[in-house]
């Protein structure tokens, strides 16, 4: 694909990440998107993506690759397993939140991802966001120091609600960095929420764990 076609794609991609951050994705038409783009192409989004939920897609698989990066330079060569809790839930909870604090301002990463989680058809593409790598690690629960003594069903129950926990308030905190009203900073933040994602995942059970597996489709 040439260079020119790439800047296309970007454009449309920032274009509809914010106007679906801003009104909702059922309430975007492929048409708004590609005025809000600046082209005069109308059938630009079916050119570039197909039909709208790949489109979607691409945008969801762009935000992933972005933490994939951030991620891999928070690991940098040390290619091995964490030893603690903590070490993994920083990797892999900074590397989301670095991946927001990397875009332009104003930014709808944060805002377009807490809305596209309500569409089932995302949740695993979603899920190598931040609660995949936890959970697969995680369950194995006995090498994990931290979570010893509590049921593996409930760490990886615990674990499948990280997403939407910590998207939510990455948007929340995302409006506030648009608006200028922000405190702190996204690093400062990101350790906020690790800390908080330790806390929940290492808590005691304290009641039988037979009521709900989160993990089951």
């Amino acid at each position: 694909m040439g260079r020119h076609s790439d800047k296309a794609r970007e454009v449309l991609l920032n274009a509809a990440e914010e106007l679906f951050a801003r009104h909702g994705i059922d309430a975007v038409s492929n048409r708004k998107i590609t005025e809000h783009a600046g082209t005069a192409n109308h059938s630009a989004i079916k050119y570039h993506f197909g039909a709208k939920d790949d489109l979607l897609r691409a945008m969801v698989q762009r935000a992933v690759d972005d933490v994939r990066v951030c991620r891999e330079k928070l690991v940098g060569d040390d290619s091995a397993d964490p030893t603690s809790l903590r070490e993994l839930v920083t990797v892999h909870t900074l590397a989301l939140l670095h991946s927001f604090d990397a875009l332009p301002r104003p930014s709808w990463r944060a805002q377009f991802l807490f809305q596209v989680r309500l569409r089932p058809e995302f949740t695993e593409m979603l899920a190598g966001l931040i609660s995949e790598g936890i959970q697969r690690r995680a369950a194995a629960s006995d090498t994990l120091e931290e979570l010893k003594g509590i049921p593996e069903v409930v760490v990886s129950s615990r674990a499948m609600i990280l997403g939407p926990m910590v998207l939510g308030l990455c948007a929340e905190y995302e409006a506030l960095v648009n608006e200028g009203e922000q405190r702190g900073s996204w690093e400062s933040m990101g350790y906020f929420v690790v800390d908080a994602v330790v806390g929940m995942l290492a808590a005691p059970s304290t009641a039988p764990a037979d009521f709900m597996d989160f993990t089951q489709k």
